[in-house]
């Protein structure tokens, strides 16, 4: 068998350096000795921090805070407050995906630096289309992508980044199988990257500019988050998954009840979830907006890291586990309580995974509703629910139903998380299994999940349900077309409901006739936790970042309709922003897929001109309730979205976009700011925000305000004229003066912000990027 090498890190003080380590096992070889203390690293540095700041704030700390505190860049000295202050922390790894890691590569390549400073890891897992099955699905996206695959190995080699080939895996499975270990504080360009809280870790998705900061050796700036407990008692049994937690969890906080916080569980229900079901919920958190979520240390943890070879890891973490589990009496801002012995399974959706169903009332609900009650498509797996555990449940439910002569009775799709998965369930014979079944086994790869599925059987606009074990819904998210209605659940019960293909039927209560005529039903599925034989690495997937790359080129053919080299943003002129043009007042939900849409556009996400086509064109602008259709104010003709930006861009006009509640929902993609700001956008003006987004739009040096007064938001309008004034007086925590104009009348209104003064340092510059340029070339960084 091929070897793999793959990079572990060790904190010797502030520094950080790199291990290289076989296949197997993984982390038992990470270097561990010559420590003056007898005890190891990175433990060492994390408790010496937490110490420092015990010593200052006095009084238990969640997990949470013990976690994040530790990695604080100067825990001696820095403000803390919960959801005050700002804090600048030390990530130890940076994760970047695919689609965003061209972006963030651009930009870092655009800095000057010569190699990553961090340990940091490239995934392709983003740009393979669901089409056929895995093996053509994989060699039709190796040929597709090859310009953008030959550019992100070659910057990865270049500039010291580890990169998993084309069908490794989904980057939070990989991240989870091969680097998270309890205690880690890691950033990834993904909405997703929580799933590491599973493990003990703090994962939080970021935008590409986050990333670059990190990787330029500069600290990481997040707002103190708040901390909201998740009490569980009971224990998990027969069809309630894992899964049930968290669609419970997005049904009592809502899509935005958890931003600015850290989801902390804890409570005796915890040691009834595998380390995989704890990886599954913390996943999730995104689509409650939280920062992050977060598993204490147990002996779930210490299984599964036996399991992946990293049995040394498990050891250390054992006896470092004080720093690894919540103080007693450590306070919360808020708890909620899920008793897991009542905890009956749920459906969430459709069109958002905080709409939750009861299983026993989703027929009665669809019903009322009027939800295709037809299942057209059901899909299991995705970073969210694709372990050996899951797919082994889903398997035990295909086999009682092949025993009566049953199988699904719809299309039934299977991705694995990870070639590692994938390969260990072959040998296993639980894909064997699946396939019976009916299924179609999926390349390692997102696939349906972010839209990137050539779905074949339903025309645009058909009404139509499907069901997935996925983590996200939202209008059009999976195949493009706006009526199709995805309820997502466990991946055991989008097996079940694959063999009746109704959403009014309930495993629990309801039978199903087999091929002799008798009745049955369902039993309760049942799976190994983990594999009894161990895993299987599967196919070498793994490129380490050479000894020495001084020679190796990264080409962009300027010709390139895939990748193009970043110019830098103009900085600010001093100047208030006067009569700003309203380029589209949006109404209603706006995540950043409204804002920039995946799926075919995906292809782009290295050629921010080209992808800026799709700016906004699937928000429903409030004027006339159509998507991508806006009134040029100039011309007085409407058109679409970004070619009216383009038209203002062309006239020096400057223009601002309007919004509602959590604007910038959902993915972490930073081309939904990078597009507003190349098109000529200088503000975005909304009730609320999305954490990463509002993040993503100061970085990229847009104004990201909200309505002092939420009511304003009616007194806009599509002709309106909005000057932001006083802008030389910007300072954090000071209302932002406003005037809006409509046909000769006025409003005087008040626009807040959460810039602090290094932010405003990024408006200034035009870019956080140009401004760590101009630190560098004055040969200081302020930060």
């Amino acid at each position: 068998m091929a070897q793999r090498t793959h990079r572990y890190i060790c904190l010797a003080g502030s520094m950080v350096r790199n291990f290289h380590t076989a296949r197997f096992p993984r982390c038992d070889k990470v270097a561990m000795s010559n420590f003056d203390t007898g005890i190891p690293l990175p433990y060492k540095k994390l408790r010496e921090n937490l110490d420092c700041i015990k010593g200052r704030l006095g009084g238990p700390l969640t997990l949470s805070e013990k976690v994040l505190y530790s990695h604080l860049d100067q825990p001696d000295s820095q403000e803390i407050e919960r959801g005050k202050s700002y804090l600048r922390l030390r990530p130890d790894r940076v994760a970047l995906q695919d689609a965003t890691a061209q972006m963030t590569l651009l930009q870092f390549i655009s800095s000057g630096l010569k190699k990553v400073a961090v340990p940091s890891t490239v995934h392709c897992d983003h740009l393979i289309e669901a089409q056929i099955s895995g093996d053509k699905d994989l060699a039709r996206a190796k040929d597709l992508n090859k310009e953008v695959y030959d550019f992100l190995s070659s910057a990865c080699a270049k500039y010291n980044l580890g990169f998993w080939k084309p069908g490794s895996g989904i980057i939070h499975q990989i991240i989870l199988e091969n680097y998270a270990f309890p205690g880690l504080l890691m950033i990834g360009t993904d909405s997703h990257t929580p799933n590491g809280g599973g493990l003990g870790c703090l994962c939080v998705g970021v935008g590409g500019a986050d990333a670059v900061d990190v990787m330029a050796n500069i600290p990481w700036e997040l707002k103190c988050p708040t901390v909201i407990g998740c009490h569980l008692t009971g224990k998990i049994s027969g069809w309630t998954s894992p899964k049930d937690v968290i669609l419970k969890v997005a049904e009592i906080l809502t899509v935005k009840g958890g931003t600015g916080a850290i989801v902390e569980y804890h409570g005796p229900g915890v040691e009834s979830i595998s380390c995989t079901g704890m990886a599954t919920i913390t996943n999730m958190g995104a689509e409650i907006g939280a920062t992050t979520s977060i598993f204490p240390f147990n002996e779930r943890m210490v299984t599964y890291l036996r399991a992946t070879g990293r049995g040394a890891i498990a050891d250390e973490a054992t006896k470092n586990k004080d720093l690894l589990v919540p103080d007693e009496g450590c306070k919360y801002d808020k708890v909620i309580e899920i008793n897991l012995d009542t905890l009956e399974p749920l459906v969430n959706g459709p069109f958002t995974p905080d709409l939750a169903h009861p299983i026993s009332k989703l027929g009665q609900n669809s019903e009322k509703n009027g939800y295709p009650m037809e299942i057209k498509v059901s899909l299991i797996g995705s970073c969210t629910n694709s372990s050996y555990e899951d797919m082994g449940r889903c398997a035990s439910i295909a086999n009682d139903a092949l025993g009566h002569g049953l199988k699904s009775c719809v299309p039934f799709n299977v991705t694995p998380g990870s070639e590692q998965v994938r390969a260990t369930i072959a040998r296993d014979g639980i894909i064997d299994v699946l396939e019976k079944f009916g299924g179609t086994v999926l390349a390692n790869a997102c696939g349906p999940c972010i839209g990137q599925w050539d779905r074949k059987d339903v025309k645009m606009g058909e009404k139509n349900t499907i069901v997935t074990s996925y983590n996200r819904n939202f209008t059009g998210r999976n195949d493009a077309n706006p009526a199709t209605h995805c309820f997502v659940t466990s991946p055991e019960m989008a097996t079940a409901l694959a063999i009746a293909g109704r959403l009014d039927f309930n495993p629990m209560t309801d039978e199903l006739t087999g091929t002799d005529g008798k009745t049955f039903k369902l039993k309760e599925p049942h799976g190994e936790e983990l594999p009894s034989k161990g895993f299987d690495p599967g196919e070498d997937t793994y490129q380490a970042p050479p000894a020495k790359a001084d020679d190796i080129k990264v080409n962009v053919d300027p010709k390139s309709d895939r990748l193009q080299l970043l110019e830098p943003f103009e900085k600010w002129d001093g100047k208030d922003y006067i009569d700003l043009m309203v380029l589209i007042k949006i109404k209603g939900k706006c995540t950043t897929d409204h804002i920039s849409a995946a799926g075919p556009w995906l292809k782009y996400r290295g050629h921010l001109d080209n992808i800026s086509n799709n700016m906004f064109i699937g928000a429903t602008n409030a004027e006339n309730n159509e998507m991508n259709k806006v009134k040029n104010q100039k011309t007085g003709s409407f058109d679409a979205v970004p070619a009216v930006a383009r038209d203002y861009k062309a006239n020096k006009i400057k223009w601002c976009a309007v919004g509602e509640e959590n604007y910038g929902e959902g993915s972490s993609r930073e081309h939904a700011a990078l597009e507003p700001r190349h098109l000529g956008g200088v503000a975005i003006i909304v009730k609320s925000f999305a954490r990463i987004h509002e993040t993503n739009l100061k970085k990229q040096g847009m104004l990201a305000l909200t309505f002092a007064n939420p009511g304003d938001y009616d007194k806009v309008q599509p002709s309106s004229k909005i000057s932001i004034l006083n802008l030389k007086d910007l300072a954090p925590g000071k209302p932002v003066d406003a005037e809006i104009k409509n046909n000769g009348s006025s409003d005087k209104i008040q626009l807040n912000h959460t810039l602090n003064e290094l932010q405003i340092q990024w408006f200034q510059a035009g870019s956080a990027l140009n401004l760590m340029k101009e630190l560098a070339a004055k040969g200081g960084d302020k930060k």
